[in-house]
């Protein structure tokens, strides 16, 4: 595997939808057309991950469809919605097992054997901390959930629910965060219940089985203690040992953690290869050039195993946040650092309407040329060598006293095997700036070229004044370029 892969998110069911409509009949996972496939091969992607592609029930789906608050969201999302378009949350999981309309099991080891001959292996859901309210535990497990009463069932309507099974009824909470409301179309597990624990890990080795790594939604969840301060109870360490579990079926086996509230080191600690820098992303929304260099300075351990994105399901379209060169700053920033590059469907091509998880499929929209024609160079520099190699944040110092502007850079090398071989480099604000950069090289004694990667523009500098001064930028606002460095 790559020091530093790509993995791309696209929705299962709206990946199934939109090959369908292609075909003009049903398409199951073994069915995706092998020029889809090709062409992720082509972009350098190493993970895809299907998103939602377990079995989900019918009561998460009229929970869906019967929310009025959702509904408004939902029509924003597709303009032209139906109610058969309305399918339920896919982490309202009723079952590990791939679905019959998706074509079952087999058609997912297909689709899998296919990933592989192209080299992407395959990642799956795992959503750890709630079932759907049709999964079977409310029946044949019933300690396997967190239970309420009337009191709390009276006092928190949305937090809690009556289920009968048979002549008897019982109260369960809703699968939820200590910060947010409950998701009303989950049941909440118990982690303080060792054998609850023991079903889960059982789980995910069983997962690990069948692809090649899993996405994690919220497992800081799982760690003892945010259990204890959602809800008041002791819970066991769990994730050392799943992941372990997870391993010893699968050695290969990637574990990626949807990851917020500083928990990220301790997850990487805990046995995640990776979670997300949801940190990194939300400076960049910001704006804020020393915000941005300052999270960077991070340990490297820390930075090796961060997950850099613009967008994924969760956040808004990056082409909507970060419109024309902002957008170009960005993705160079993100993208150009050590980690694993999560680029999510609908992205490369600019698409501004966020989907709805809950929906089959999402809106069609004109590709922007302007953006794919962007992530199309941007996708080619990024298989280069070079971008495998060792990265370093440069520092920058003014152009001539008195101009501030050099603190609105972002400078980043890449070495390999101990020689500098690229540049990303980006004025990371709204004005014109200056600086100089000194790169991590020997005093070469002849010239010195910057080949652009993003543009195909060419810079020839001398190389005895790089080593006295450094080299100068002057950038337009947002302006961002990735270099490849050739010494003569």
């Amino acid at each position: 595997m790559k020091r530093f892969p790509s993995l791309y998110e696209v929705d299962a069911r709206d990946w199934l939808y939109r090959c369908g409509a292609e075909a003009g009949e049903s398409i199951t996972l073994d069915r995706i057309p092998n020029a889809s496939l090709d062409r992720l091969a082509e972009r350098g992607f190493d993970f895809l991950w299907p998103m939602g592609i377990w079995q989900t029930g019918e009561a998460g789906a009229k929970v869906s469809q019967s929310s009025a608050d959702w509904q408004e969201s939902f029509r924003r999302a597709l303009p032209d919605l139906t109610p058969e378009d309305i399918t339920g949350s896919p982490f309202a999981i009723a079952e590990y097992e791939v679905p019959p309309q998706f074509g079952g099991p087999e058609a997912l080891q297909a689709l899998r054997a296919r990933l592989l001959k192209r080299g992407i292996r395959l990642v799956l859901d795992f959503v750890p901390n709630h079932v759907a309210l049709d999964h079977d535990w409310a029946r044949t497990h019933p300690e396997f959930l967190m239970e309420g009463s009337e009191d709390l069932l009276a006092g928190q309507p949305s937090n809690y629910i009556r289920l009968k099974a048979g002549d008897a009824s019982r109260i369960y909470a809703h699968g939820r965060d200590p910060y947010m409301p409950a998701w009303p179309d989950t049941l909440q597990l118990d982690y303080s219940n060792p054998d609850l624990q023991e079903a889960m890990a059982a789980i995910l080795e069983r997962i690990a089985g069948q692809c090649d790594g899993v996405r994690c939604d919220m497992p800081m969840l799982m760690l003892p203690q945010i259990f204890q301060r959602t809800w008041g109870r002791v819970m066991k360490p769990f994730w050392p040992v799943a992941a372990a579990r997870a391993r010893k079926r699968n050695p290969q086996f990637l574990l990626m953690a949807e990851a917020y509230w500083e928990m990220e080191w301790e997850l990487q600690q805990q046995g995640f290869d990776y979670t997300y820098d949801k940190n990194l992303y939300d400076r960049l929304v910001r704006r804020n050039a020393d915000e941005v260099r300052g999270h960077l300075t991070a340990e490297w351990a820390y930075q090796n195993k961060s997950v850099r994105f613009l967008e994924n399901h969760d956040e808004p379209r990056a082409a909507a946040v970060f419109p024309g060169e902002v957008g170009r700053a960005a993705a160079v920033v993100s993208f150009f650092v050590p980690g694993l590059r999560f680029f999510h469907d609908g992205q490369l091509e600019g698409a501004r309407i966020k989907p709805s998880v809950h929906l089959r499929r999402r809106a069609v929209e004109p590709a922007d040329p302007q953006i794919a024609a962007f992530y199309e160079r941007l996708l080619r520099a990024l298989v280069s060598e070079a971008f495998q190699g060792d990265w370093r944040l440069l520092d920058t110092v003014p152009a001539w006293g008195g101009n501030p502007t050099a603190s609105s850079f972002l400078c980043f090398s890449w070495s390999v095997n101990g020689r500098f071989a690229a540049l990303a480099a980006v004025n990371f604000s709204e004005h014109q700036s200056q600086c100089y950069v000194r790169l991590p090289m020997p005093e070469p004694a002849g010239k010195v070229t910057f080949r652009d990667l993003l543009s195909d523009q060419v810079y020839v500098r001398d190389g005895p004044d790089l080593a006295a001064r450094g080299l100068y930028l002057d950038f337009a606002p947002w302006a961002s370029y990735v270099f490849l460095v050739e010494l003569q």
